[in-house]
């Protein structure tokens, strides 16, 4: 037996397990599931917002809006938990694309005159972090000039590494259609990237 078979195998009674404490309302288990979850949801709202602060507050609400599911007696099977996130998070963005589009933009500068304040942390490489941002600015535009659905077909699958099915679930499409999906998003990125 393959060791990623194994993996999985224990991965599917983990959350087998979690789910079975989450449908008797366990707050503990949900602290876990948060855990587990919180950077793939972080990262799937960021690269649609585009926004480190709203991405953060959509990610809290995402949350709060799973456990009032969870605490309603909504969850019905294991797989759903993962999806379940998923589809809030979706829902979450609509709704929050729908309200700025219907509020004015407004910007305001101020000024903090001579105070300027710098703090360095020195655990951080800094040459690393740059590189790292600046490899990820240039994805990040990348992705910005794709559709939306490829964009999300390739967070969901490249960065967050959710399986065909999970996808599926999550994007309430057949399995092929998904794979079709992805195979469109990633052309469309070569195109784009000149490759």
């Amino acid at each position: 037996m393959k060791i990623s078979s194994i993996n999985s195998a224990m991965e599917t009674g983990r959350e087998k397990i979690l789910f079975l404490r989450l449908k008797s309302k366990d707050k503990q288990a949900f602290i876990k599931a948060y855990d587990l979850y919180i950077n793939q949801i972080y990262r799937f709202i960021y690269f649609k917002v585009g926004s480190k602060e709203e991405a953060e507050d959509l990610t809290s609400a995402v949350f709060l809006k799973t456990w009032g599911y969870i605490q309603e007696g909504n969850l019905t099977d294991y797989k759903t938990l993962k999806s379940l996130i998923y589809k809030i998070a979706r829902n979450l963005i609509i709704d929050h694309y729908r309200k700025t589009s219907r509020q004015e933009k407004v910007s305001i500068s101020i000024s903090a005159g001579d105070c300027e304040l710098n703090l360095i942390d020195e655990k951080q490489d800094i040459v690393k972090q740059m590189e790292l941002k600046m490899e990820f600015a240039g994805l990040e535009a990348k992705l910005a000039e794709l559709k939306d659905e490829y964009r999300e077909a390739l967070v969901l699958r490249f960065i967050n590494e959710l399986s065909i099915g999970e996808m599926a679930d999550i994007l309430n499409k057949p399995r092929g259609n998904v794979r079709v999906l992805i195979f469109r998003a990633l052309e469309a990125l070569k195109r784009i990237a000149g490759a």
